[in-house]
């Protein structure tokens, strides 16, 4: 099955700014949208720190707006239908390892964020697509 999305956990993940000065993770999403692939943002939660974030995404789903959290299936489910994809078509990322173990439960692709250079490498695997220079990973 082609993957076509793209979902991530804010805290830990899209807010780390590995080597750079900005969160190279949020323009490896913004990349990706671009390509084709529909991403979301999937947090427990209550809201996002800055609220332009949610429109950088095709959706935004927070335990606290939906009354299910992350590792529960329903969230990855709900996320997945949100986007009109099956969740085998989905790949999550979260720097919990836990939560990622929820998604794979679900029928997603989990990646474990340990840090950006081997997310980054992980994800341009996966969905098979080149980044630009700036968000290539830094050697």
């Amino acid at each position: 099955m082609e993957l076509r999305g793209l979902l991530l956990d804010y805290a830990g993940v899209l807010d780390d700014p590995g080597r750079a000065d900005s969160p190279p993770l949020l323009g490896v999403a913004h990349h990706a949208r671009r390509s084709g692939i529909s991403t979301a943002v999937v947090s427990n939660a209550s809201g996002l720190p800055d609220p332009r974030i949610a429109g950088l995404f095709d959706t935004v789903v927070l335990s606290g707006a939906v009354a299910v959290a992350k590792p529960s299936r329903e969230i990855y489910l709900l996320t997945a239908h949100r986007l009109g994809l099956e969740p085998g078509q989905c790949v999550f990322v979260d720097d919990l390892q836990q939560n990622v173990a929820g998604a794979v439960n679900a029928g997603m692709v989990g990646v474990h964020h340990r840090d950006v250079d081997s997310t980054i490498a992980e994800l341009t695997a996966l969905f098979d697509f080149q980044l630009p220079s700036d968000l290539a990973i830094q050697r």
